[in-house]
């Protein structure tokens, strides 16, 4: 891992959408988990990325599309 930390609240979301996809098919489940991870990763590498979104939070946020019609939205370090 390098460059971001998930929220205990994001990772129990990935376990639900884990779990979600794998009722339907465990491999599909595992590909989905691992693009996340991978936008993850990028977002990590690539701080700046993404824009500010003032109409989501009153927190500093970025966000961007990382996959086809998902929206990441991350937290900027004080």
């Amino acid at each position: 891992m390098s460059g971001y930390v998930l929220g205990s609240d994001a990772s129990l979301d990935l376990d639900d959408i884990w779990e979600y996809i794998a009722a339907d098919s465990i491999d599909a489940a595992d590909r989905w988990i691992g693009k996340l991870f991978d936008a993850f990763e990028a977002l990590g590498r690539t701080p700046g990325m993404g824009h500010k979104r003032e109409d989501l939070t009153w927190h500093p946020v970025l966000a961007g599309r990382v996959l086809p019609d998902h929206l990441l939205r991350r937290t900027l370090a004080a």
